[in-house]
């Protein structure tokens, strides 16, 4: 590693270029800016389209650029490899460019290491020397659950990470900068008002413990519903605590922001009062509470085998290869309590942790276990021909139609497969075509099922674009 002594170092940038004079950097070439306000910053140099690279832009990362007009100097980095003065001993000062009378100059210290333990502030715009011995710049990014972080340099998150950077200094506050300052102000206030929080008499007449409330609330639904249990209340979510906010104790809602590692609180401003909150949680959890009869839920006993068999036997109806071999590396369903209640609970197969199917009806639980059924069954039944279905340009809300096969498979049934897109992101779904619409007898009436199944106004192709297609007709039998 370089020899010089990063403490020490002084940076000397003489060699600048007047915006004003349209002596512009190459195309990508990254550069040290002066900026017409004095501050520093960087960036990669990007002409604008019909400018024949006299005005465009400075590219420091994701919706984060400086336009030219705010420039008025600039300075490459790109054409700099100081390995050889770094790796001098002793040395305390590099000049990059000829130093010449009259010439601006401009000095950068303070430089800091990794190898200290010490790294910029989040969103801190930053001058580089990379270990390799070059020059570079970004906005600084900590990694959220480990050590470390990069340096963001260009769109998508393009970054110097920080094991590549020998020595680093901050450049000039910009507002992307000054607005994580603010934010971090602000949580260092909100920690110091929350210290000793103030309780409205009227809104904690009953004290600060949550489950005070819930239990009270609790006490009034069980007037209608008198199977009701605190378990049962907090499936309504997210639940409702009793948090600190701005100095004062609120009931409210909390969630977690990742982006700056702090929790949100969203406060309870329907009342003013502890009774007012109670009336609230009573219709807050009412539905909740109602979904979850016992009765209803486990109308036909708690022997998990039975809503298993009614499942199986409803999905065998259709998908008549489906055996139980099939479903013994898929989810597996019990029944048992969770905080003392019973639960409908799944997991995967090769899974130890159960998690809460929750459900209002046996009748609902058993769809469900008949969906994933129907999974596991077309996951074994493995495709022996296809034919994609033709067509021109589909938007489908928002989306554009990108493929729709059909599929003929290894025991005589059929599927389709329909995938739709933008840009940025896609998704498909599949779709067994049931018995039912094969014992149409004409390929007419054929369609006039199988759209039930997977409707045009869902999914892009409908009787108009699919009865004329004479392959398909032939693929599916007709």
């Amino acid at each position: 590693m370089f020899t010089a002594d990063h403490k020490n170092l002084r940076l000397s940038f003489n060699e600048f270029h007047n915006v004003s004079d349209k002596d512009m950097p190459q195309y990508g070439e990254f550069c040290l800016l002066e900026l017409k306000s004095g501050d520093y910053t960087a960036g990669s140099w990007h002409p604008s389209g019909n400018s024949r690279g006299k005005t465009g832009s400075f590219i420091r990362g994701t919706a984060d650029s400086i336009g030219s007009e705010e420039v008025e100097r600039w300075h490459s980095l790109d054409r700099y490899d100081i390995t050889e003065c770094l790796e001098t001993e002793g040395i305390n000062w590099i000049n990059l460019g000829p130093e010449e009378e009259g010439s601006r100059n401009v000095q950068f210290e303070d430089f800091r290491s990794f190898a200290d333990k010490k790294r910029p502030k989040e969103k801190q715009y930053c001058l580089l020397i990379m270990k390799d011995g070059c020059l570079a710049a970004g906005r600084w990014n900590k990694w959220r659950h480990e050590a470390g972080g990069a340096f963001i340099y260009a769109p998508a998150l393009a970054s110097h990470s920080s094991d590549k950077v020998w020595a680093w200094t901050p450049l000039s506050t910009d507002k992307f900068f000054a607005m994580e300052l603010e934010r971090e102000n602000e949580k260092e206030l909100e920690k110091k008002l929350n210290r000793n929080p103030s309780a409205d008499p009227e809104l904690f007449k009953y004290g600060t413990d949550i489950d005070t409330y819930y239990k009270l609330a609790l006490e009034k639904l069980r007037v209608e519903f008198y199977w009701a249990t605190l378990p049962m209340m907090r499936k309504k979510t997210p639940v409702w605590q009793i948090a600190r906010l701005r100095g004062r104790y609120v009931f409210g809602q909390i969630s977690r922001n990742y982006y700056n590692d702090s929790d949100i609180v969203t406060p309870w401003t329907e009342g003013t009062t502890a009774d007012e909150f109670i009336d609230f949680l009573c219709k807050y959890t009412r539905d909740a509470v109602k979904n979850s009869n016992p009765e209803e839920r486990f109308k036909l006993g708690t022997d998990i085998n039975v809503y298993l068999e009614k499942a199986f036997e409803n999905v065998r109806k259709d998908y008549r290869w489906l055996d139980r071999k099939m479903l013994k590396k898929t989810w597996q369903y019990g029944i048992q309590r969770v905080d003392g209640d019973l639960e409908f609970v799944r997991r995967y197969w090769n899974e130890s942790e159960y998690t809460v199917f929750n459900v209002e009806s046996s009748e609902r639980f058993i769809e469900c276990v008949e969906h994933d059924y129907q999974s596991a069954a077309l996951q074994e039944n493995e495709a022996v021909a296809s034919y994609a279905a033709t067509f021109g340009h589909i938007s489908l809300h928002g989306w554009n139609l990108e493929s729709y096969v059909f599929y003929k498979l290894r025991s005589g049934d059929y599927k389709v497969i329909v995938t739709a897109g933008d840009r940025t992101a896609g998704g498909s779904r599949e779709f067994f075509i049931t018995p039912y619409c094969f014992e149409a007898k004409t390929y007419e009436e054929f369609l006039d099922r199988y759209l039930e199944i997977v409707p045009d106004y869902s999914f892009g192709l409908g009787k108009k674009e699919l009865l004329p297609d004479n392959d398909l007709k032939e693929f599916l039998g007709y």
